[in-house]
C-alpha cells in the first residue's frame, strides 16, 4: 500500500506541475461555467430545480475530464519507456494500478472543488439544502472515479495516449447507451441494460441530493472491476 501511495503523490505532482494538469482544471471549469450560464440558470426555475441540472451537466463534464486524465497513466509509462523502470523495482502490479488511479482521483477531486462556486450562487440567491450539493458531489465523485477506473484499463491496452482516450470514451459511450437499449429490449434483458447503464439510472438519484447504498455499490462495483481488468492486463504485458 505504501508504494501505491508514493505512486499516487507522483501522478498528483506531475499534473500539479505541467501544463497540462492546470489545462484541464481551466477546460472543465470553463465548460462547467459555460453550461451552467447557457444551460442552467435560463428559464424560471425552483433552486432546487437548477442544482439538479447543474449537477446534471458537470456529470457530463467530470466524465470528460476522467478519460482526459487517465489516457496517459500507464500509456505513456510505455510509450517512453519508463514502465520498465517500475516492472524492475520491487511493486506489484496491483500496486502501479491502484498509485496511478488514486493520483488521478485526487487530482480529479481538486479540479472539482472550485465548482462549488456555482452551487453557492444558487445558494445565495435561492434556496438548497447542504444536503442536497452535498448528495451530488458524492454522487460527482463516484462517477468520476469510475470513469477513471475506465480510463485506467484502457490505458493498459495501448502505449498511445490519444488512442487509450479514444477506447475510454467507446468504454464510457457504451455504458452510457445500456439505458437506451433498455428501452427498446423487453424484461428481463431491458432490466439489466438499465442496471449497467453508467449514468440514467444510478446518477439520478445524486442529482437530486439523493444517495442509495445500490448507486454507490454500482460504481464502486464498476471502479473494481475495471481496476481488476487493468492489473490482469499489465500482469500480461510484464512477461510479454
Amino acid at each position: 500500500m505504501k508504494a501505491a501511495l508514493l505512486i499516487a503523490r507522483r501522478e498528483v505532482a506531475f499534473y500539479l506541475r505541467s501544463w497540462t494538469g492546470y489545462l484541464i482544471i481551466a477546460l472543465v471549469l470553463f465548460l462547467d461555467g459555460l453550461l451552467f450560464n447557457t444551460l442552467v440558470l435560463p428559464g424560471d426555475k425552483r433552486s432546487a430545480q437548477v442544482l439538479h441540472e447543474f449537477f446534471y451537466v458537470a456529470s457530463g463534464v467530470t466524465m470528460i475530464a476522467a478519460a482526459l486524465i487517465s489516457m496517459r497513466l500507464i500509456a505513456e509509462e510505455r510509450e517512453i519507456g519508463t514502465i520498465n523502470l517500475l516492472y524492475s523495482s520491487p511493486v506489484r502490479d496491483g500496486e502501479i494500478v491502484v498509485g496511478k488511479f488514486l493520483g488521478a482521483f485526487a487530482f480529479l477531486a481538486v479540479l472539482t472543488l472550485p465548482t462549488v462556486y456555482m452551487p453557492a450562487m444558487i445558494m445565495i440567491h435561492g434556496k438548497v439544502s447542504y444536503g442536497h450539493v452535498a448528495g451530488g458531489y458524492l454522487g460527482l465523485l463516484l462517477l468520476g472515479g469510475a470513469a477513471l477506473a475506465i480510463g485506467t484499463f484502457a490505458s493498459t491496452l495501448t502505449k498511445i495516449p490519444i488512442v487509450a482516450g479514444v477506447i475510454a470514451g467507446c468504454l464510457l459511450v457504451a455504458l452510457l447507451a445500456a439505458w437506451k437499449l433498455a428501452t427498446v429490449t423487453e424484461r428481463p434483458l431491458s432490466d439489466v441494460f438499465m442496471s449497467l447503464a453508467l449514468h440514467n439510472k444510478h446518477f439520478e438519484p445524486f442529482e437530486a441530493g439523493i444517495v442509495h447504498l445500490r448507486d454507490v455499490v454500482y460504481y464502486l462495483s464498476v471502479a473494481y472491476v475495471s481496476l481488476f481488468g487493468a492489473t490482469r492486463v499489465l500482469e500480461a504485458r510484464r512477461w510479454r
